[in-house]
């Protein structure tokens, strides 16, 4: 449908001259944007039915002039856009017009952000947003759009289409999470005006689901460590679980890349990926009889995951990325033999150590229930505010 762009005197407000501002009033798709030309008239020296100045209106030519010249701009623009195949609002256009913005699209800051976040090394990131992005390209058809196109009726056709490729309540909020992320770049960057920003109705909070029950009791935790077999796979598997659940739930990726260096006077201490926070934990009896039985001489690094082959560090992520693939497959498989009641993987070693601690009476000040928690960071906040003497006796209660 194409816009409409006329001039009208808006006749409700009067200014101090007890004129009355002339705006530009652009529809499409039923939706209005009012845009002031900076002239004001007397209402009583306006056509209300041609919308124009009367004869007897002083500067009626002038006047006349800048509105010819306005409506021209838009409808240039519009037919400009048109040519290019490039959907716009009343909002996008007269935004386009007034250039009081950068010209940049939805999918330009969406791939300036995937760029920026591989070169400071948050490749995950960058893969979550690529994944955002492919998923607008397939929703949008493209997204040649302005993130002023972007308002919460696109929002929640948006939230419609994914719900029917059928994916959960919480990968839907994690996409529009990503969304409103990227949309806060785009007005930081003056891509877009604050005010349309389309998150303040639109809210993506709502879009959550409690995640389902993985810890598992203490004594079926033991009956997973103490799990022997022939299969190395499977034992390997069954024994990164346990270490994850002796060191603090540490997880999967940062056991992958812990090397001899982050043992330090019977401590474990480790940079966590994801949060860059500094974890200082002691070294259970447990987890150095795992370490020492995949020792090997000359590795790089203290478990057969990662290895000096892999230098880049996409070479690392996808490596990562398919080892614990094998070993969440073979965690099911124990887990199934051994009648566990849910389905095994490494993060249910870190939501168990949390939970066996708070069963055992160890202060939520101390470890909280951390997969429980909306943030993890909140956890980590409060593990770094104690001393290790604490933390240390806390962790007594594993076995």
């Amino acid at each position: 449908m194409s816009a409409t762009i006329e001039v009208v005197c808006y006749k409700s407000k009067v200014l101090a001259n007890n004129e009355s501002p002339l705006m530009l009033r652009i529809t499409k798709d039923r939706k209005l944007k009012y845009s002031s030309i900076g002239v004001s008239v007397n209402p009583a020296l306006w056509d209300f039915e041609k919308n124009r100045p009367r004869r007897n209106c002083p500067n009626r030519l002038h006047i006349e002039r800048l509105i010819a010249d306005k409506i021209d701009a838009y409808r240039a623009k519009m037919i400009e856009l048109q040519a290019e195949k490039k959907e716009f609002t009343a909002t996008s256009l007269h935004e386009r017009v007034a250039d009081k913005t950068t010209k940049r699209t939805v999918g330009e800051v969406f791939q300036s952000q995937i760029e920026n976040l591989k070169q400071t090394g948050r490749t995950g990131y960058a893969l979550s947003h690529r994944e955002v992005y492919n998923s607008l390209l397939k929703f949008n058809g493209h997204l040649n759009i302005y993130f002023s196109d972007i308002d919460t009726v696109w929002l929640k056709r948006y939230e419609t289409w994914l719900r029917g490729q059928g994916f959960s309540e919480n990968t839907i909020g994690r996409r529009f999470r990503t969304l409103r992320a990227v949309y806060n770049v785009a007005i930081e960057e003056k891509c877009v005006k604050a005010e349309y920003y389309p998150f303040k109705s639109y809210k993506v909070s709502k879009l959550h689901q409690a995640t389902a029950k993985r810890a598992i009791s203490k004594a079926d935790i033991m009956r997973i460590i103490e799990y022997r077999c022939d299969d190395f796979y499977k034992q390997f598997a069954v024994d990164l679980f346990a270490f994850g659940y002796f060191m603090g739930g540490i997880n999967f990726v940062d056991i992958a890349y812990l090397k001899m260096d982050n043992i330090v006077d019977g401590r474990l201490i480790y940079t966590r990926r994801k949060t860059h926070k500094l974890i200082r934990l002691p070294l259970q009896p447990k987890a150095q009889e795992i370490i020492e039985r995949y020792q090997q001489d000359g590795a790089l690094f203290l478990f057969p995951i990662l290895s000096a082959f892999h230098k880049t560090e996409q070479q690392q992520r996808n490596r990562v990325h398919k080892v614990i693939s094998k070993v969440n497959e073979r965690l099911k498989e124990v887990g199934k033999e051994l009648e566990i009641p849910i389905d095994l993987t490494t993060y249910v070693s870190r939501h168990s150590f949390a939970t066996v601690l708070k069963r055992e009476g160890v202060s939520t000040s101390i470890i909280c229930e951390s997969l429980g928690h909306s943030s993890e960071k909140v956890t980590q906040i409060y593990l770094d505010s104690f001393e290790n003497s604490q933390i240390d006796a806390a962790m007594q209660h594993l076995l």
